[in-house]
């Protein structure tokens, strides 16, 4: 884009959805260069702005970019099973706009030169926004405490140890205080490690009847509660990653009940699919927390109808296949979440479980007030960080397909509904879905 000439779309006659303020109507929206600097129907009276290239939406829905704030991108060290490249392509064909990475990178990010290593090549890709967690612990060794305010200067977003709970209550406990000074937030991955021990899958008789190790409900509920009861001593900002148990959620709402500064998410793992995935053996069910029974699965999809989960993350953990073509014991955890975030996230509004708004309040407008990140809203003034997708288009998850160099994902041949036409980031067109395609 040339930096001396201001460059202005008009996208006209789409189904404007702004979850920020409830607004939904058709309309139209006007960007210039990275901004938005008009949104609303009949914007234009019938004739388009002559210097603007105009976009016929033809009746697509029309959101704010996703905002998915659980990613694993393995760069740096893991370049083999996703790179910032390949988790970017991953993610705008997503629809997603925005995208936050967990510290347990080789190097971890808990130091401010990583941080801002990982930030330069996200810029480099001119995709997705990237943003980072710094680590909780130095070396996510769960002992010794990064440098929250050099990490925060620096970019970080929030404070986690990523896919291994902060165990110690003493160290949590200065975690949440020394957050708190600086109002940051903690987000932890909720799984006692002791009692989570060996475990492969949800204890209970699926896992008895495969002749699995089980990981039992306990592991996430235990820690959860001992993590209330130090936010209550700290008054520390906490949040919950991808919860996945019925307590869990009761657990969540009785600290929000309290005026707690609690929040959490889920990933669409846990609200569309239970512990029956793992069928016979099938590695790509094989995730952390486990996928749980049909009950918790239930109370996972009412903790979203209630507002007591706040965020749907797609919890993207990319494997290799030499991670995940192995006896279900020895598998690597983890599915790639990326491409399938908003179809199976849809599946609630499709099941009349939520309304279209409430899900997408849920995938940008919430995340970005928790993380303070500037996105998530259509409104004058705002990043010009766009979706459009059609919420009623049929398509089957395959996920050889993926642009993410992962192909693992537990909705492998699925059947899903809805589709991402078209992702703009800063005004830029990303993605644009093949009219034929109907597979990914």
């Amino acid at each position: 884009m040339s930096k001396g000439r201001a460059s202005k779309t008009a996208y006209i006659g789409a189904r404007l959805l702004d979850p920020a303020t409830g607004l939904d109507e058709t309309g139209d929206i006007l960007t210039e260069d990275e901004r938005i600097i008009g949104i609303g129907p009949n914007l234009f009276g019938g004739s388009p702005p002559s210097d603007a290239i105009v976009i016929d939406s033809n009746g697509l829905c029309a959101s704010p970019g996703l905002i998915d704030m659980r990613v694993q991108i393995r760069e740096p060290g893991e370049e083999h099973k996703e790179s910032l490249r390949s988790a970017a392509e991953a993610a705008v064909a997503g629809g997603v706009t925005s995208m936050v990475c967990l510290p347990n990178t080789e190097p971890v990010l808990d130091d401010e030169a990583t941080l801002e290593f990982v930030a330069r090549r996200a810029r480099l890709q001119a995709l997705t926004k990237v943003y980072a967690y710094g680590a909780a612990t130095k070396g996510l060794a769960g002992k010794e405490l990064a440098e929250y305010g050099l990490l925060a200067d620096a970019g970080a977003v929030g404070f986690t140890d990523g896919t291994v709970a902060i165990s110690n209550s003493q160290v949590m406990r200065r975690v949440l205080s020394y957050a708190a000074t600086f109002d940051l937030l903690v987000i932890q991955h909720p799984e006692d490690p002791a009692l989570a021990g060996t475990g492969v899958m949800n204890s209970g008789e699926t896992a008895t009847r495969l002749g699995l190790s089980g990981i039992p409900l306990e592991a996430e509920i235990i820690m959860l509660e001992r993590d209330i009861r130090l936010v209550e001593m700290t008054g520390g900002r906490y949040h919950a990653a991808h919860i996945s148990t019925a307590e869990s959620v009761k657990i969540i709402a009785s600290a929000k009940s309290r005026g707690l500064r609690v929040t959490c998410d889920t990933a669409p793992f846990y609200s569309a699919l239970n512990e029956l995935s793992v069928g016979d053996y099938r590695t790509f069910a094989k995730l952390s927390p486990p996928l749980r029974s049909e009950e918790d699965r239930q109370a996972i999809v009412e903790g979203l109808k209630t507002g007591v989960i706040d965020v749907i993350a797609s919890d993207h953990s990319p494997q290799d296949q030499d991670s995940k073509r192995l006896p279900f014991a020895q598998a690597a955890f983890g599915g790639s979440g990326l491409e399938t975030l908003l179809a199976v996230s849809l599946d609630l509004v499709h099941n009349e479980q939520l309304t279209l708004l409430e899900v997408l309040s849920k995938l940008t407008c919430v995340p970005a007030d928790l993380l303070g990140l500037d996105a998530g809203r259509l409104r004058e003034g705002a990043p010009a960080d766009l979706l459009f997708f059609d919420p009623d288009i049929g398509w089957k998850v395959i996920g050889d397909k993926f642009r993410s160099k992962s192909k693992n994902t537990p909705f492998d041949g699925r059947p899903v509904q809805g589709k991402v036409m078209r992702t703009v980031i800063d005004g830029r067109t990303v993605f644009k879905a093949s009219p034929h395609a109907n597979s990914a």
